[in-house]
C-alpha cells in the first residue's frame, strides 16, 4: 500500500526513477481499487446505461490518470528510457508487448540521467564523501 501511496505523492512528477517494485505494487492496487468501485457502483445500483460501471469508477478512473502516466514514465526512466518511449502504447498489441518487457525489466545499474538508482546499486556520482584535500 504504501508504494500506491507514493505515487499519489509524486502525483505530478515526471522527474526521477521508480523501480519494479514500485510500478507493479501501483499497479496491482490500481487494479484492486477498479473492481471495488466496480462492484460498489453495481451493488447501489447506479451503474450507466449498458455498462458495468458507473460514476464511482468513473471518478476513480479520471483521478488515476496522472499518477499512472507519472509512474510509468519514472519506470521508463529507471531502465534508461525518456518518458515518450510511453507513446509506444498507441501502437495495438506490439506497443504494449514492449512496453510490459520494459516494465519487468531490470533498473539501470548505477545512476544515469534520469537520477540515482532506486534501489541504490551501482557506482554514483555524488564525491561528498571524499575528500579532496
Amino acid at each position: 500500500m504504501q508504494w500506491y501511496l507514493t505515487c499519489f505523492k509524486k502525483y505530478i512528477t515526471f522527474k526521477g526513477r521508480a523501480r519494479r517494485k514500485e510500478y507493479w505494487m501501483f499497479t496491482l492496487f490500481n487494479i484492486i481499487f477498479s473492481i471495488i468501485a466496480v462492484l460498489a457502483d453495481n451493488m447501489i445500483g447506479i451503474t450507466f446505461s449498458g455498462e458495468v460501471y458507473g460514476p464511482i469508477y468513473l471518478i476513480y478512473g479520471l483521478a488515476i490518470i496522472l499518477p499512472s502516466w507519472t509512474v510509468s514514465v519514472r519506470r521508463l526512466h529507471d531502465i534508461g528510457k525518456s518518458g515518450w518511449w510511453l507513446l509506444i502504447t498507441l501502437i495495438p498489441l506490439i506497443g504494449e508487448i514492449i512496453f510490459f518487457i520494459w516494465t519487468v525489466s531490470d533498473s539501470e545499474f548505477g545512476d544515469n540521467k534520469y537520477g540515482a538508482n532506486p534501489k541504490g546499486e551501482g557506482p554514483t556520482t555524488d564525491y561528498s564523501d571524499f575528500d579532496m584535500d
